[in-house]
């Protein structure tokens, strides 16, 4: 059954008012909450704030490095650290490596950019951040509906967000109903607000239907592959932070890496990859797994008998797209009845490899344009208050720095390294020009016949991994019985085109082993189909920005399911 017919046999859905309704319990959502909340105490008034988090908790859909600035928070909340805050590893030392297959060059200190500078900053598992942030919120008034995945804009005649509704339960894979079946509900607010992280459903399906990206650069996106690692303490060294360029990639993509040692003899290992590359036949997790062999990272992991040092244990993993575009390619992000906060609108900072302070600076600005309009009797319309106070605020001048960072790449590593140089550190982010892109990453990808395939070692199980071991340790769970929430538009095209032209490249970019090509024993033959194993999703939503057809579109999955990290 089509979700039109499931609701003209068991509709219509029960429906709830909220003054603002947040779809997104991350950071930028959360923030959004709390200042709302704030600001009704200040005024002696009441708002009623409604946060929906996908997640079976705050935090376990969560998965960033992470280091942290503290500005945004110190801004929402003046005094966390009495209150508890999880921001306990200071930032004690930088470095940025440049790697060759073999050695590493390290840049020496006074030579880096301001942006690759830490001080002052803390390095947090943002999953135990988040929770706590939901702690704040609910300690305000704020309701938080975890394990509701809101996967439908509902509108109001005249156009504008009227709300959203909460994803159907107890539906089969075959579409049909079950014994548990629960219709999906309505969360109608004056204001929503879309704080669903990088490349959100709902968020995607706005910014087409209201054309925010209209005039502005198309969006790019990185793929952060990340694992959490139990060190020897000898190995430990609380407080560093170390990223690295160059090897394994080669000259012309995009990519870099980052190994940060948090409190308790843990560290946090990264690899980013620029989802703008264009052989098929690269891996990012594979990249990921041969990066760790790297003289300079296997120190940290690998045991050494003769002086006492044991192994290193690997205790998380998981994947997540980062939106990098900036500020040439962010979106319009208001339209009526709502708008888009956080990463759902792409306000990173790619050059210092940090998004939540700017997520929770956004919501900020947001509950602000939202708590002014209700106060005034407004509903429905543009929080153009928001994007005004954004143009006026420090990430404006912040990201308008940063604007050409992720751009230089396309002319390879050297002249980036060389320009992004010349801008942060010469000119302090004050250039007369400006960088444009006019392609999105799907775009870029090259038929397999004019790319030189890779060829990957096998993992050994010690210091490098494979997917399903790797998807196992991130907690993925999606109940069994429900339909695929990663979908084809054409199911010909894998196979016809993606397979034929491209070698497939979904069961390469994928981190998580959810598309195989196998054998199609209907058609007899070599004959070859997809496979989807939609139960091993992370939610990463790569599949959706890299597929070269636009084929494969990721919708929202039944509530709670998914990842379950744990301090990610």
């Amino acid at each position: 059954m089509t979700n039109e017919e499931i609701l003209a046999q068991y509709g219509p859905r029960e429906s709830m008012e909220y003054d603002v309704v947040i779809v997104g319990g991350g950071p930028g959502g959360l923030a959004t909450a709390i200042r709302l909340k704030q600001l009704a105490a200040e005024k002696g008034s009441d708002v009623s704030v409604v946060v929906l988090e996908k997640g079976s908790e705050p935090g376990a859909h969560t998965l960033s490095g992470a280091i942290m600035d503290p500005r945004a928070l110190t801004e929402l909340i003046p005094d966390w650290k009495a209150k508890g805050a999880p921001l306990t590893q200071p930032v004690t030392e930088d470095a940025m490596v440049f790697l060759s297959e073999k050695s590493g060059l390290r840049t020496p200190n006074w030579l880096l950019p301001p942006c690759f500078h830490n001080e002052g900053n803390y390095i947090v598992q943002l999953g135990f951040v988040v929770k706590w942030l939901a702690e704040q919120a609910e300690a305000l008034g704020v309701e938080i509906f975890p394990g509701f995945a809101a996967a439908e804009v509902v509108y109001n005649e005249d156009g504008s967000v009227k709300g959203v509704a909460t994803g159907n339960m107890g539906v089969g894979k075959n579409g049909e109903p079950t014994g548990e079946f629960q219709l999906g509900m309505e969360l109608h607010g004056k204001y929503t607000i879309f704080a669903e992280g990088s490349r959100g459903n709902l968020g995607k399906q706005l910014i087409a239907r209201f054309k925010l990206d209209e005039g502005k650069d198309p969006q790019t996106y990185g793929l952060g592959v990340k694992e959490l690692w139990e060190i020897d303490p000898q190995r430990h060294q609380p407080g560093f932070v170390m990223h690295t360029a160059g090897w394994p990639m080669n000259n012309d993509t995009y990519g870099g890496a980052f190994l940060y040692h948090l409190d308790d003899n843990k560290v946090t290992l990264g690899f980013i990859t620029g989802l703008d590359y264009s052989n098929p036949y690269l891996s990012p997790f594979e990249e990921m797994q041969r990066w760790k062999t790297h003289p300079n990272i296997r120190y940290y992991l690998e045991g050494d008998e003769s002086k006492g040092i044991k192994p290193a244990k690997r205790i998380g993993y998981g994947a997540r797209a980062i939106t990098a575009g900036g500020l040439m390619s962010l979106p319009k992000t208001v339209f009526p009845g709502g708008a888009l906060v956080g990463c759902d609108a792409g306000f990173l900072n790619v050059s210092r490899i940090k998004g939540s302070h700017a997520a929770i600076k956004t919501g900020m600005l947001a509950a602000e344009a939202a708590f002014d309009a209700i106060a005034a009797g407004r509903q429905g319309d543009e929080l153009s208050a928001y994007p005004a106070a954004f143009e006026k605020s420090w990430l404006y001048e912040e990201l308008n720095k940063s604007r050409n960072f992720k751009s230089w790449f396309k002319k390879g590593l050297v002249t980036a390294s060389i320009m992004n140089g010349l801008e942060q550190f010469v000119l302090r982010g004050n250039m007369p020009w400006t960088l444009h892109r006019d392609k999105p990453d799907h775009a870029y990808l090259k038929p397999a016949s004019e790319c030189e395939p890779i060829q990957y070692p096998k993992p050994d199980g010690k210091l490098t991994f494979d997917r399903l071991s790797s998807v196992f340790i991130s907690g993925t769970n999606h109940a069994e019985d429900q339909p695929a929430h990663l979908t084809l538009k054409d199911a010909s095209v894998p196979v016809q085109i993606n397979l034929a032209k491209y070698a497939g490249p979904e069961q390469r970019y994928c981190p998580a082993g959810v598309y195989e090509f196998v054998a199609d024993e209907s058609q007899g033959g070599d004959a070859q189909r997809l496979q989807i194993n939609a139960q091993n999703c992370v939610h990463c939503k790569t599949c959706d920005i890299k597929d070269p057809t636009q084929n494969i579109v990721w919708v929202t999955p039944e509530g709670g399911g998914g990842p379950n990290y744990t301090g990610m």
